[in-house]
């Protein structure tokens, strides 16, 4: 169907977690603001990942959910009452709005559970994945809950899954131009280059030492280091490094808007396959990306000239990862 792209018309996305993929929709989000100016786009997603979402220039509204806690609420006779209340105001906040376009980007019981739940405008559709694509989850029930279910090519990207999805749903063709919406990367950037070691998978990280050699190289380059972290081990990795590195910042823990600002302001970042890793992509800084195994082509730097992906088993080098950042600072004209 043919729609007046000046027209007003009511979006909701649904990507409710994990932080990767929150990133990697908001080109999707972009690219509906782009083909209507005059959308309001609305976006359901976990309460840790809402201050990102807000975040993303085309968001008009986010409406923060807990199913992750929720679902461990609902069972246990302490918090039952709570849980309940909690989920009511969450329904109520959700069907506050009747939406034209409901888009299920996420493709789980969860996502289309949620999608079901929002009110539609008279005459409004829901759009979900009608098939799974290469190394993504999907489950039944998002086909079940739309009214249509939109064919995905199954080796695909997961920015340009999102994208697709959207642009045949709402019948645009996917822009050239590539834009996440956080437009931070345009604030006064110091000498700093963020290394982010942390990841959720051991398979993930790349050595302690191949860190100290980086950091090296970087001193000597003339960039300071920060290292940020999430989490007590992360913090602890953190402490290890700046012992190993003079001068080495330990960033405190910081939320995840917190770490996003201050990330904005390096000049770079260098770390594994991380969601504080597909932020530096957002907001497009010179960044390189440690693989140990190929889903480079899946999650990795796609579309912008500033960031490089490193894949190797068992894990990248470090004169290959220094290669890669000397291209990235090539690229930006950022070396101090």
């Amino acid at each position: 169907m043919l729609r007046d792209r000046q027209a007003p018309l009511k979006v909701l996305i649904v990507k409710l977690s994990s932080l990767g993929d929150v990133v990697h929709a908001m080109p999707a989000v972009m690219d509906i603001q782009a083909a209507f100016p005059n959308a309001q786009i609305d976006w359901v997603v976990e309460r840790g990942f809402a201050p990102l979402a807000a975040r993303c220039a085309a968001v008009h509204r986010v409406i923060p959910c807990d199913l992750r806690r929720w679902r461990k609420g609902f069972f246990k006779a302490d918090t039952r009452g709570q849980t309940r209340a909690e989920w009511g105001a969450f329904k109520a906040d959700l069907q506050q709005e009747a939406y034209d376009v409901i888009l299920d980007l996420q493709g789980l019981t969860k996502s289309a559970w949620v999608a079901w739940l929002a009110r539609k405008a008279k005459g409004g559709k829901r759009y979900a994945l009608a098939n799974r694509t290469d190394g993504s989850g999907y489950e039944r029930p998002t086909r079940w809950v739309a009214d249509v279910a939109v064919p995905i090519t199954p080796h695909i990207h997961a920015v340009a899954r999102g994208r697709v999805l959207c642009a045949k749903a709402l019948g645009y063709d996917v822009p050239a131009h590539l834009n996440y919406g956080l437009g931070l990367a345009a604030a006064q950037r110091k000498p700093v280059v963020a290394l982010v070691h942390g990841t959720s998978r051991a398979d993930k990280e790349w050595p302690l030492s191949h860190w100290f050699e980086i950091g090296t190289r970087l001193k000597q380059q003339g960039f300071d280091v920060a290292l940020p972290h999430g989490n007590e081990a992360e913090r602890l990795r953190s402490v290890a490094m700046a012992e190993m590195l003079p001068g080495a910042v330990v960033w405190p823990r910081l939320s995840l808007d917190q770490l996003t600002t201050e990330m904005a302001q390096c000049t770079g970042v260098i770390g594994v396959d991380s969601g504080l890793s597909h932020i530096a992509v957002a907001l497009d800084l010179p960044h390189v990306q440690i693989y140990n195994f190929d889903t480079a082509w899946r999650t990795g730097p796609e579309g912008l000239t500033r960031q490089r992906s490193v894949v190797d088993c068992p894990t990248p080098s470090v004169d290959a990862v220094w290669d890669a950042w000397q291209a990235c600072l090539n690229a930006e004209g950022s070396a101090p």
